[in-house]
């Protein structure tokens, strides 16, 4: 509790509305994985769950404490040496494509030492700063071609281009961020809606390349689209449909009020239920009623970080990047809830604090950290 205390100190408070959210979200996150990784553990390591667990409490731990590290460090510091940050993960993905590491049928890790993570979580934190600063130093001439957008849309479209090769999901979320993030910095929107045409056009191109993408598309839809699936793959309903289908079966389980802590009886068909459809089995075990309340908490975080913080921001780097982190936040949380209730596509995205996982947790810690900074420089 003595971290905790200090965070809630009187003379230079964070927000603690995101605070505690984020607080509430980690420990439903770790009720939620020890369920649901039970399958895993049976499978993947030995039956020893409480392995695994551990590991996802080191991970919670760390995001944690790197969420009050960053909480202290001030966003403009940050923001300066954003570029390098930039170059690094950048060279970070483009290694990812020489050397990385598969799990689960996708190259997306890269392992360097002991240390094994994916490269698009720290690029999509250290972007956002980048973009946050460059359109705050360009405000003057925001609505320039050549001095203003052009800069930041290769930066962007860099990013997004190299993130996409193995993680289209993650590339059209970031795309989405950063053109909000545009969006409130003023920038034409001639120029946004190019921008927007491109990702589209460059999704279009990763979808025809990777069958299995296109085919998930398919089957959400209900359609052939695409000249490079198999229909028989794309409609049967062991294939891609799969997924998507015990999914629902979790949520029709669950009904209203849940079955249960710990009493999922879904977790062993749902593949990678203790990450990619984590929100499902929440769903059963807690009912429709728990997986509403765990929503808003999203809610909570978006609603203080746009209303309270952004507004009241010091500046316009604070306003930026406070729109940036936020939208990035909850855009995976909702995206994440839209894929295990089949309103959206499968697409492999974490819940932010919730899934088991190693990077994505830090980055998330790494952006609420920075967004609880900004909030103790808001002005009263």
């Amino acid at each position: 509790m003595t971290s905790i205390a200090l965070y809630l100190k009187k003379d230079r408070p964070v927000d603690k509305f995101v605070l505690w959210s984020a607080f509430m979200l980690a420990g439903v996150g770790v009720a939620s994985v020890y369920s649901a990784i039970t399958y895993f553990a049976e499978t993947q390591a030995g039956g020893n769950t409480n392995r695994l667990l551990v590991a996802h409490l080191l991970r919670v731990g760390a995001a944690i404490g790197l969420m009050g590290l960053f909480s202290v460090i001030d966003y403009r510091l940050l923001a300066r040496y954003s570029r390098y940050a930039v170059i690094l993960t950048l060279g970070f993905l483009v290694a990812v494509q020489v050397m990385g590491v598969a799990y689960g049928g996708a190259t997306r890790w890269l392992k360097i030492g002991p240390f094994v993570f994916q490269p698009s979580d720290p690029a999509r934190v250290a972007l956002i700063l980048f973009v946050s600063m460059l359109l705050a130093r360009k405000q003057d001439y925001i609505k320039s071609f050549t001095r203003s957008f052009a800069p930041i849309f290769l930066w962007i479209l860099l990013a997004v281009a190299l993130i996409g090769i193995e993680d289209l999901s993650t590339a059209a979320l970031l795309l989405c961020s950063a053109l909000v993030l545009c969006f409130i910095a003023r920038v034409s929107i001639i120029h946004l809606g190019a921008l927007g045409i491109v990702g589209i056009f460059l999704g279009y191109l990763l979808l025809l390349g990777s069958p299995a993408r296109a085919a998930r598309i398919e089957a959400w839809l209900g359609i052939k689209l695409f000249p490079n699936t198999e229909a028989v793959e794309v409609f049967n309903t062991q294939g891609e449909q799969y997924q998507s289908s015990q999914a629902k079966i979790a949520f029709a389980t669950g009904g209203l009020t849940g079955v249960g802590p710990g009493k999922s009886a879904m977790k062993g068909f749902i593949p990678a239920s203790y990450n990619d459809f984590i929100y499902a089995i929440i769903a059963e075990e807690y009912g429709v009623l728990g997986a509403i309340m765990l929503l808003m908490l999203y809610v909570l975080i978006l609603f203080r970080g746009m209303l309270r913080i952004a507004r009241r921001a010091p500046d316009p780097l604070g306003l930026f990047l406070s729109v940036g982190l936020v939208v990035m936040l909850t855009l995976y949380g909702f995206i994440h809830a839209g894929v295990a209730s089949g309103l959206l596509p499968v697409t492999g995205l974490a819940l932010p604090f919730v899934s088991y996982g190693g990077s994505s947790m830090i980055a998330n810690g790494v952006m609420v950290g920075i967004l609880l900074n900004i909030s103790r420089q808001v002005e009263q």
